[in-house]
């Protein structure tokens, strides 16, 4: 038997201030009771693992899991919205105790958190907001409008000097409301100078799936429009500065350009140590997927799960919880990469970053 989430708005203690607190109707003893000797399994369905990024959040949230005595079910879809659904029907066929969705469409998703309610399962939202849907118990990312403001602040101080400053824009996919999230962050910082003529923007596109292939395509147009005459790319991810970079490279532009990014993928570190790559957000994946991992199995074992603030996602608020952001350049990759064993020294430092 599976439990309903039940959402308290509680005043914490020990400085936590005011927040949300999620329960199951009933006890973890008796939750667990409910589930028998049986492991609690979580289930995963993923977007994409094309991004190496996504195989440290999989690999991190499944350690932290078993750490915890749970086992996880992984599912895949390729960038595919018809076989996510599918998937997250066989993870219900499973009979899994709590479901972790990273959609690839956030709008498309709904329909899946519908399909999990239906079958007692709790859901939580990871990264990626899913949309449209009251059913979403909880959502666990990183602070997005933060990190587009971080990419737009890097590069307005790297072009404080610059006379008239343009820039080349690469937004994400539009089927992930963080790529919205993004833009909003740079535009709370862009606009204003836009506005005030001190900064153009001369153009931007959408990059469908965060394809690197699209950004290049991008630039590329921007380069034969505009002509070399720019003097930064705000790249919203790291897959898509690959792109850019590919592009800048094939006009002789490499390091010329100030290059910005998100993930810290390690070939994005590789370019910054090596100068054709500016700046990007390090989200330290590895604790976000280990509070999933723990809030999900709280979830299913009937434990509390407490969380400082909601976010509105067309049908209702949803509990959501961050965890911290930082941007990277070359000057404290040592401290924060590095430090963290995010990426080790040697592979950072290699004559990679292509």
């Amino acid at each position: 038997m599976k439990y309903r989430i039940g959402l308290l708005i509680a005043c914490l203690v020990l400085s936590v201030g005011l927040g949300l607190t999620l329960s199951k109707s009933g006890s973890g003893d008796s939750a667990k009771a409910a589930n028998g000797d049986k492991k609690i399994l979580i289930g995963l369905s993923m977007d994409d693992i094309r991004n190496p990024r996504w195989h440290k959040d999989r690999d991190t949230l499944i350690a932290r899991a078993a750490e915890l005595g749970a086992e996880v079910s992984v599912q895949v879809a390729n960038s595919n919205d018809t076989k996510q659904i599918q998937d997250i029907q066989s993870l219900i066929t499973q009979e899994v105790d709590v479901m972790v969705i990273i959609p690839h469409d956030g709008a498309a998703m709904a329909k899946g958190v519908e399909l999990a309610h239906e079958a007692g399962i709790p859901t939580v939202s990871y990264d990626r907001l899913i949309t449209g849907t009251d059913k979403l118990d909880l959502y666990v990312t990183f602070d997005n409008v933060k990190v587009g403001e971080l990419q737009a602040t890097y590069l307005v101080n790297a072009l404080k000097d610059v006379p008239n400053p343009k820039i080349v824009r690469l937004l994400g996919s539009k089927s992930d409301n963080n790529a919205f999230l993004f833009k909003e962050g740079q535009d709370n910082i862009l606009m204003p100078l836009v506005e005030a003529g001190k900064l153009e923007i001369i153009h931007e596109d959408w990059c469908d799936s965060w394809q690197g292939s699209i950004a290049k395509q991008v630039v590329n147009a921007a380069i034969t429009k505009h002509g070399k005459n720019f003097h930064g790319i705000l790249s919203s991810a790291d897959v898509l500065s690959s792109g850019a970079s590919k592009a800048l490279e094939e006009e002789g532009l490499s390091g010329k350009i100030v290059l910005t990014g998100q993930d810290a993928d390690l070939v994005a570190c590789q370019r910054i140590v090596q100068g054709t790559q500016d700046q990007t957000v390090y989200k330290p994946i590895p604790k976000l997927a280990e509070m999933a991992a723990e809030m999900a199995y709280n979830l299913a074992t009937g434990k509390p799960v407490i969380v400082p603030s909601g976010i509105e996602n067309g049908a209702g608020t949803v509990p959501m919880k961050m965890a911290e952001i930082v941007s990277v350049t070359k000057d404290n990759m040592m401290e924060t990469i590095i430090a963290d064993g995010f990426h080790s020294k040697e592979d950072v430092y290699s004559t990679s970053g292509n």
